[in-house]
């Protein structure tokens, strides 16, 4: 026995939820970047220690040694980021040519004519 066709509306709806979740994929990958990020900082700090030998600490040490730890930790979940990216992107591409299926039906549709 086959299972009853899926409206377009329903069809629809269930692409929606996917880029949702697509969506949050990729903002928990940033959200474990900041969050290692975060983690990593009071290290990164301490290796520059108040004032040596009466040299002022360099905030420009501290801010190179930042970004080239985001640099490697972005490296490592760049694969991934770029896949997601791509999949929404396929997904905002479905999604709107479903809406635009969904428009063109909807205008040739007798209860949606005026009368």
């Amino acid at each position: 026995m086959m299972a009853p066709a899926m409206s377009s509306e329903t069809q629809l709806f269930r692409m929606e939820d996917a880029r949702r979740q697509t969506q949050r994929q990729l903002e928990l990958i940033d959200r474990q970047i900041t969050r290692r990020m975060t983690a990593i900082l009071p290290q990164l700090a301490r290796r520059q220690t108040g004032y040596h030998r009466g040299k002022a600490p360099d905030g420009r040490t501290l801010l190179e040694r930042y970004r080239a730890n985001l640099a490697e930790l972005t490296a490592e979940r760049q694969p991934e980021a770029e896949a997601l990216s791509r999949k929404l992107a396929r997904q905002d591409a479905a999604i709107a040519a479903m809406r635009d299926r969904l428009s063109v039906a909807g205008a040739h549709h007798p209860t949606s004519q005026e009368g």
